[in-house]
């Protein structure tokens, strides 16, 4: 399976903000879905469902420096399967750290605005065939700083972001392919 970087899909939300997003990437993927029915709602659940252990040793981490800074951060581990199970991909709910801002036939918008920094996390699903059996993921990923410090703070972070979505994104496409969206081992959040 490939994972590509990519540019922002012309039907994103992304592409109709008039926000002036500080960074911007974006990455796509292509699954098989075999009957139809994967929704953004199930690709939602898939993020959190999905995430590779390096990565939640890194958002561990991050949650540790957190701590000292005064910046949010997310539950521990003991109720995070108890999150997952009743989230809603609804409008204002929230997982952790993730807030669903949007939610559309083909996208699920969810982030965080924080003193330091906004993020937003697009993930928007396009047809590939008109029987829509392959289908193209491409998750979009965009902040904005609010200060000197979001800025400071995203500098570590921005080289791992660059492995650390196409990852989860394949990740997500074969959790999505295998529509077994319960948690595999730890959830990121």
């Amino acid at each position: 399976m490939k994972i590509l970087k990519s540019t922002i899909p012309e039907a994103s939300l992304l592409q109709q903000e008039e926000i002036l997003y500080d960074y911007i990437n974006s990455f796509k993927g292509s699954f098989i879905d075999r009957e139809n029915g994967i929704t953004p709602n199930m690709v939602c659940k898939a993020f959190f469902a999905t995430a590779p252990k390096w990565i939640n040793q890194l958002f561990n981490f991050r949650n540790i420096l957190s701590s000292f800074s005064g910046i949010k951060s997310s539950p521990n581990a003991n109720t995070k399967k108890s999150l997952f199970e009743s989230f809603k991909v609804e409008m204002g709910h929230r997982l952790g750290l993730f807030k669903v801002y949007a939610i559309t036939k083909n996208e699920v918008v969810l982030g965080e605005d924080d003193k330091h920094l906004n993020f937003r996390i697009y993930f928007h699903i396009r047809k590939q065939t008109t029987d829509g059996k392959i289908k193209e993921l491409t998750v979009s990923t965009a902040v904005k700083f609010n200060n000197w410090f979001g800025r400071f703070y995203f500098l570590p972070v921005k080289p791992f972001h660059k492995f650390i979505v196409p990852s989860m994104l394949k990740a997500m496409i074969l959790e999505l392919e295998t529509k077994q969206l319960s948690p595999k081992a730890e959830l990121v959040y």
